[in-house]
């Protein structure tokens, strides 16, 4: 979990508080979160880039969130292994690194964040990805230990039945400091029983996920974004002055008239900017929180479908931080 000082006081993070309260009741979508708070040390770019990273990796790393599709516990491909893919982005800097494909390790985000700060290459995938991991450090643990009962029950059922998993879940982080620094990122284990070797748009710059210094940043779910660069959208648009809000609307139904409404993928899409506002929408129903640092509730929004008829709706509520 990520935790934050301020004063006495230390305050539980909002994605772990999202974790334990959405366990098993995830909607069709992914949980996505932002979060503001103080920068109070020196490395200034450390303080969001952490935040992201160790909030990322305590979700990814439990078993119970693999229900999620996210991390260890998720479903493996078509080969019963699974394969996850992360990413990190840093706005000040325009900094980023990803790993796709990757086998054997819990908190794939963890080495997306090595590949930004210690590879001279942007992404690593497959084989790569797994030897890079190992020269850092990291346990490369075997494919047995990465699922779960219920991943592995369901595996069985897709080979006897042909029986697939019906949802799509991506873990989206934002992160903003007092002094402008902005970072976002991603993680995913990708669509259930999946071909080896597939890569999703989660870790490709400007599709999962996007951050611009003096601007925002701009996280995405959806298994076919990939060719419409949501992230990347949102974010231009909150450069020529949308709102957050209106950015991912337009975002939206720019893709839905590309597509026609009825027959418009699964996408759900959240972007922070630079004032600390937040907006979000969605062609289905998904979850997503958002917390000030200071504040001692934690907002939790569903977000509902919107069209190119009206502006989707929410589901809010508060709840106190302990």
């Amino acid at each position: 979990m990520v935790m934050t000082y301020e004063g006495k006081k230390m305050m539980r993070d909002p994605v772990e508080f999202f974790r334990q309260r959405n366990h098993g009741s995830c909607g069709d979508m992914g949980f996505l979160s932002a979060f503001r708070g103080e920068n109070t040390v020196p490395d200034y770019r450390w303080r969001t880039r952490h935040r992201c990273c160790r909030g990322g990796h305590e979700v990814e790393d439990d078993p119970k969130t693999g229900l999620h599709i996210v991390g260890r516990g998720g479903f493996p491909n078509s080969g019963g292994v699974l394969e996850c893919d992360a990413a990190i982005m840093e706005g000040i800097t325009g900094r980023f690194g990803a790993v796709a494909a990757l086998r054997g390790v819990g908190a794939p985000v963890r080495v997306a964040r090595r590949v930004m700060d210690r590879s001279p290459h942007s992404l690593l995938v497959g084989e790569g990805a797994v030897a890079f991991a190992r020269e850092q450090g990291f346990t490369i643990e075997p494919d047995d230990n990465m699922l779960s009962a219920h991943s592995a029950k369901a595996y069985q059922e897709f080979l006897e039945q042909k029986q697939s998993v019906s949802g799509h879940d991506t873990l989206g982080l934002i992160a903003l400091d007092s002094m402008g620094n902005i970072t976002v990122g991603v993680s995913t284990s990708g669509a259930p029983f999946k071909s080896p070797g597939r890569v999703g748009d989660s870790p490709l710059p400007g599709c999962g996920l996007y951050a611009e210094h003096m601007v925002g940043a701009a996280a995405g779910d959806g298994d076919k974004i990939m060719c419409h660069c949501p992230s990347f959208h949102a974010v231009q648009l909150m450069k020529q002055g949308l709102s957050p809000n209106r950015a991912c609307y337009t975002v939206l139904d720019d893709i839905i008239r590309r597509t026609a409404p009825d027959k418009c993928f699964e996408i759900g899409l959240i972007a922070l900017n630079m004032k600390g506002e937040v907006g979000a929408a969605s062609s289905v129903e998904f979850p997503y929180t958002f917390w000030i640092q200071g504040k001692d509730y934690v907002e939790t929004s569903t977000q509902l479908p919107n069209s190119t008829e009206m502006e989707g709706t929410e589901k809010c509520d508060t709840c106190t931080v302990k």
